[in-house]
């Protein structure tokens, strides 16, 4: 069979005008992974409310952020995967879940080269419905539909492997090494409560009570919350950091469920009260630097900490395109290219995804 790689990220609108942002909110706030309710309920609250009163302001946040050559998201990710393919023989192709980057185009132009085994690698260290699962469900639909002839593998999440772990590391010590820091608080994505549970796979293990996350269980294997402690963990001992000079929070909650906590801009509110002045912030659950980091965290985030008294506010990028994330990611491509089940992947054929 001949192989090939496709690296699926989230995704952006094509301009910073509100028409553009309205169409690719549409798209990604109408996913049911995204907003897992019944669609009536989905439509009425995005088409009816959220379109009608978020794309000017997301409009403004994304021209705040805005390269010259587009999409930082898109940018980076496009940086990436032509590092990777300098060190790969075989074909790799990008792709977005949201916007005109479709998965559908690029599994067209793998198939078009003669790519008929594919892995396929979604940029999201954790797993999460909102993220790898959409991703790997739509691919795996486009699949049977369109590409019946093609094998589909899926990285599975890497959050713990410790290559990863040790490039991550490393990303954060480089910037650590010049910043004076009291905190560094590990941010990471937030997702509804219900996501968590939905996502356990024993259907009892998940309380998020503090302490199942730190409980074995086969539930650890599509558990959000557990991957993104794991992670924090793990950086945490590589870099040998202090009990008490880091910490886990979550970013970006929309609606008024519970979403995991703590929540970062109230986290670094309260540290800014209680006498935190210099604050270091890493966003792990990006690969590449996006709205989310650019403008949420480092820029909504430094005034939240200046506000209540914070001096020195330290973002750390994501690892976006470094050399060595992406001889990391060529390793894992070479080594599935050599024997696929050196590496854990997930064959989406044989999985129960609906």
């Amino acid at each position: 069979m001949s192989k090939g790689v496709l690296l699926v990220n989230l995704g952006s609108p094509e301009s910073t005008d509100p028409k553009d942002v309205k169409k690719y909110l549409d798209e990604f706030l109408m996913d049911p992974r995204v907003i897992d309710v019944p669609y009536w309920f989905r439509a009425f609250l995005v088409k009816g409310i959220v379109l009608n009163t978020r794309p000017k302001k997301s409009a403004e946040a994304y021209s705040k952020i805005w390269w010259e050559e587009g999409s930082p998201l898109i940018v980076l990710s496009e940086r990436l995967q032509d590092k990777i393919q300098k060190q790969t023989e075989i074909p790799v192709d990008l792709a977005m879940r949201y916007g005109s980057m479709t998965i559908e185009k690029a599994l067209k132009r793998l198939t078009d080269k003669g790519v008929n085994d594919i892995l396929l690698v979604p940029l999201y260290p954790q797993f999460a419905m909102a993220t790898t699962e959409t991703i790997e469900v739509l691919a795996e639909k486009l699949r049977k539909e369109k590409f019946p002839q093609v094998k589909l593998t899926s990285l599975a999440p890497f959050y713990n492997k410790p290559d990863y772990i040790e490039v991550l590391s490393r990303s954060i010590k480089e910037k650590l090494d010049t910043t004076n820091y009291d905190h560094l608080l590990f941010s990471y994505h937030g997702v509804p409560e219900r996501h968590i549970r939905k996502s356990d796979i024993t259907n009892s293990h998940c309380q998020i009570d503090g302490s199942c996350c730190k409980a074995q269980s086969d539930a650890h294997r599509f558990c959000y919350r557990h991957q993104c402690y794991e992670t924090t963990r793990l950086v945490g001992e590589e870099l040998g950091l202090k009990p008490g000079t880091f910490s886990t929070s979550f970013q970006s909650r929309l609606g008024f469920d519970p979403w995991l906590q703590p929540y970062t801009d109230r986290t670094i509110e309260r540290m800014g009260k209680e006498g935190i002045k210099n604050m270091a912030i890493v966003t792990p659950a990006f690969v590449s630097d996006c709205l989310e980091t650019l403008e949420e965290i480092a820029m909504e985030g430094e005034e939240i900490f200046h506000e209540v008294g914070g001096k020195e506010f330290t973002t750390i990028p994501c690892l976006n395109d470094r050399d060595d994330w992406a001889k990391v990611m060529s390793n894992w491509i070479g080594n599935w290219i050599e024997n696929p089940s050196a590496i854990n992947t997930v064959n989406l054929a044989e999985t129960q995804i609906a």
